[in-house]
């Protein structure tokens, strides 16, 4: 039988008005996505206010409710301040939020999507490149997801890539070599260096991303080629793709 009460570690991923004084928040834990409700968290004299910001890191005590599970206790782990006060920043962890979000269903368990968003969000409130860090973000994502893009072995006959290959084809799931480029008439051209740097990207460290030196022209390849994959997967744009790119091209 579930305890009546219970505690686990979140991510606050989105905030909304519920009721007259209450907050619908989105969750990502350990235990999957969930949405949870604080009652009377949008009063002044609410005691659980300043501890449920966008995109903290918290340990939460919740209430099994009816309908919602209700937030009682909030304790800060990480409160990503720095992630928050810079809009750069803050575009990032919207879309970073957003593809965890399609990714998972409500209370499906992962413990490795959760310490991967915990380690994100971490990464996106100091880095130097936090475009770099979403790229880290996008490949492990998809790996842990099930669709790791083949970076190494060409996605139709399984040959070792050599830098020869230059083409990347959404739909069939990653580089095509020299002799399969033709597979897929619709696949993407990409430059040695932006190939390299996914494939650096999909088994490096993510704190690798802070001694990269790249042209902006080579990390928007890599941006562009890994969009296309997930808009192939998802079937459609996030919604949170315009409004990041507005904000780092104005960057």
């Amino acid at each position: 039988m579930r305890e009546r009460v219970y505690r686990t570690e979140a991510l606050i991923l989105r905030r909304s008005d519920f009721g007259e004084a209450d907050r619908l928040l989105l969750l990502a834990t350990p235990g999957g996505k969930r949405r949870v409700v604080a009652k009377g968290a949008r009063k002044t004299t609410s005691k659980l206010a300043g501890y449920l910001e966008l995109f903290t890191h918290a340990n939460l005590l919740l209430a099994v409710g009816r309908n919602l599970d209700l937030v009682t206790q909030s304790q800060t782990l990480h409160a990503h301040a720095s992630l928050r006060e810079s809009l750069p920043r803050l575009s990032c962890a919207y879309y970073a939020a957003e593809l965890y979000d399609r990714f998972t269903e409500e209370e499906d368990e992962s413990q490795q999507l959760f310490e991967l968003l915990v380690a994100i969000l971490g990464a996106l409130d100091q880095s130097a490149y936090p475009d770099l860090v979403l790229r880290a973000y996008e490949l492990r994502l998809l790996h842990l997801a099930g669709y790791r893009p083949h970076l190494h072995y060409c996605a139709v006959c399984g040959a070792r890539l050599s830098e020869a290959a230059e083409h990347f084809s959404p739909s069939l799931g990653g580089m095509l070599c020299p002799h399969d480029c033709n597979a897929d008439r619709a696949a993407l051209p990409l430059s040695g260096a932006a190939f390299r740097l996914l494939r650096y990207l999909q088994t490096q460290p993510l704190n690798v991303v802070e001694r990269l030196h790249l042209s902006a022209h080579v990390r928007d390849e890599a941006a562009q080629v890994l969009r296309a994959y997930l808009r192939q997967l998802l079937e459609r744009e996030l919604k949170s793709v315009a409004f990041l790119d507005e904000i780092l091209r104005v960057e």
